[in-house]
């Protein structure tokens, strides 16, 4: 192939890849959106779990409080019955064990009585806390749904996008040899997007290793395509291709 229409089919590619590095960088961008959106959802899905874990505990402290009522009331109840007995006993023996009776009902009331105000200040606290956090929830949800508003609207963004780049290709691509353009695809598949790059400094750009200076001479010569002994990738100098 003549020189000329080499260093052209060059200056092509070097235009495709322009292109082809901004769509693979849009398809990457855009496969990983759906993953920042799971992600969001998860941690506010999270906050939910712990928002309703305060309001079980909230209940089960309100059943904990009606149970301990209503032992209390049994046990109040059985020490006025206690009571009522207590004068109708004939001996002294069962007067102080009755006595014994009704004050052990009485203590076991007063434990409850403890127990009921306890549950009194953890249900104030859970309460305090369940507010506090029902209000961050209604904020977290409001973030959220505004950061997966984002995410969408950037998704048709990037559609729109890749659609203009694919219209670019199509128009792009014809002009390679189909040899050419072949080889191109093949690399670019096979090297994350990158097949063709520039020498700079005696280093090919796309892995960073040497080129000497013969393989330079046989770039510059556009007799053939040349590529990096090591990553394969096709070589250009950049003010030659200009």
């Amino acid at each position: 192939m003549p020189e000329t229409d080499l260093k052209t089919q060059i200056g092509s590619l070097i235009k495709l890849q322009e292109i082809d590095s901004q769509i693979y960088a849009l398809n990457d961008e855009k496969d990983a959106l759906p993953k920042t959106v799971e992600s969001l959802r998860l941690s506010f899905e999270a906050k939910k779990e712990h928002f309703a874990e305060l309001e079980k505990s909230l209940l089960d402290l309100q059943k904990q409080k009606k149970d301990k009522e209503l032992e209390l009331a049994s046990k109040e109840d059985g020490a006025k019955k206690l009571q009522t007995q207590l004068y109708q006993l004939k001996t002294n023996k069962e007067y102080q064990a009755m006595l014994q009776q009704i004050q052990d009902a009485k203590a076991d009331a007063s434990v409850i009585e403890d127990r009921i105000l306890e549950v009194f200040d953890q249900m104030d606290k859970i309460k305090v806390d369940a507010e506090e956090e029902k209000k961050r929830l209604g904020q977290e949800e409001q973030v959220f749904n505004q950061q997966q508003k984002k995410i969408e609207d950037r998704v048709k963004e990037i559609g729109a996008r890749l659609s203009q780049l694919d219209a670019q290709r199509k128009q792009l691509a014809p002009l390679i040899e189909s040899k050419i353009l072949a080889q191109y695809e093949r690399i670019l598949a096979n090297r994350d997007g990158l097949a063709i790059v520039t020498v700079k400094n005696d280093s090919c750009q796309g892995c960073n290793m040497y080129v000497p200076p013969q393989v330079i001479n046989l770039i510059k010569m556009y007799e053939r395509i040349i590529t990096c002994e090591i990553c394969n990738r096709i070589l250009y100098i950049e003010d030659e291709a200009a």
